[in-house]
């Protein structure tokens, strides 16, 4: 029987969405973590009016994001490992930059879609970044958002790719640098590098040295535009490609090919999308905030980065997923 029912889910999902959003705002799951605990104590501790504290809980309980046993309300068993902040398995970044940015930017799809314009701080032409690198606590948070939605992913490319046939590892466009850090963290024999602009260096550099690899792994600052890429066996970019144009992505491989040695490979992941662009939403969605967050960036099908990859020289080139909607596609020099 045809029903409107997911028509009706899709279209009010933002109901939940902002539900979820709200809680890690106030990090809720953070303080149940510590205090599981009733109705009113929850309320109170979290500063809740008593009109809607009962339904935004139990909304989450539906949601499956809480539990509630006896009245007693506490984390799920996900919620628990993955948006609690005093955990490092924390992915609540990207939440929380979603909630204070993308929210309200993805109001504007409508635009977007028909005049192909980006929708953020960088709508007027402005740089998409700029403004980001230029206020610390924003550029924090944006660093912190990038380290949450590639977790799962750098701690899968860190077990999964043949590390044991490689001695160093660049990561480009590193942000806080989580994922160099998974990496020789699962690879006691590499050192790393983690490429970005200058302003990023302090807080990769004590990102490092919370995980105390401060003496396998070291920072270069400069611009992928200007600069020459720092050479090691194994250049990646992680969530990177997907930010720029056509002509940008080809540059950056072409760099890429450039700095590597004769057998060395170029690791490429964001949430590619299937050849038949039918399966993937998330990536198919990613590439529509790519539409709002930048002027030329777009996500692409696994095909599409392997053509981008012999066109710039690089061969044996394939396609292994990694986890949820990610991907990487690996090229050897």
């Amino acid at each position: 029987m045809i029903s409107p029912d997911r028509i009706l889910q899709t279209g009010l999902a933002f109901w939940g969405s902002k539900t979820l959003l709200t809680a890690v705002e106030i990090e809720l799951f953070t303080d149940l973590a510590k205090h599981p605990g009733d109705l009113a104590s929850v309320q109170g501790r979290m500063g809740l009016h008593p009109r809607g504290a009962r339904d935004f809980l139990d909304a989450l309980v539906a949601l499956g994001f809480l539990q509630r046993e006896d009245g007693i309300y506490r984390n799920t068993p996900e919620a628990d490992l993955f948006l609690d902040k005093a955990k490092p398995s924390y992915i609540g970044g990207i939440l929380e930059m979603a909630n204070h940015r993308l929210f309200r930017f993805w109001g504007d799809l409508t635009t977007a879609v028909r005049t192909g314009e980006s929708q953020n701080e960088s709508k007027g032409g402005h740089d998409p970044f700029k403004a980001l690198y230029a206020d610390p606590a924003k550029l924090r948070e944006f660093l912190r958002a990038m380290s949450g939605v590639s977790r799962g992913a750098n701690v899968t490319i860190a077990q999964k790719f043949p590390w044991a046939n490689y001695k160093s590892c660049a990561d480009i466009g590193t942000a806080q640098g989580d994922l160099v850090t998974q990496i020789t963290l699962a690879n006691a024999h590499l050192t790393g590098i983690g490429f970005d602009l200058p302003e990023v260096g302090p807080v990769f550099e004590e990102y490092i040295a919370a995980n105390g690899l401060a003496e396998r792994v070291s920072f270069t600052g400069g611009s992928f535009f200007t600069d020459e890429l720092p050479k090691a066996d194994v250049l990646l970019f992680g969530h990177i490609l997907h930010d720029w144009d056509l002509e940008t992505k080809l540059m950056l491989l072409r760099k890429a090919y450039a700095a590597l040695p004769e057998g060395g490979a170029v690791i490429v992941y964001d949430s590619i999308i299937d050849d038949e662009r039918k399966q993937n939403a998330f990536g198919l969605l990613m590439s529509l905030n790519m539409l709002i967050e930048t002027p030329g960036g777009f996500d692409y099908t696994g095909a599409d980065c392997i053509g981008w990859m012999q066109q710039t020289g690089f061969k044996d080139c394939r396609v292994e997923h990694l986890v949820g909607p990610d991907s990487m596609v690996i090229g050897i020099k």
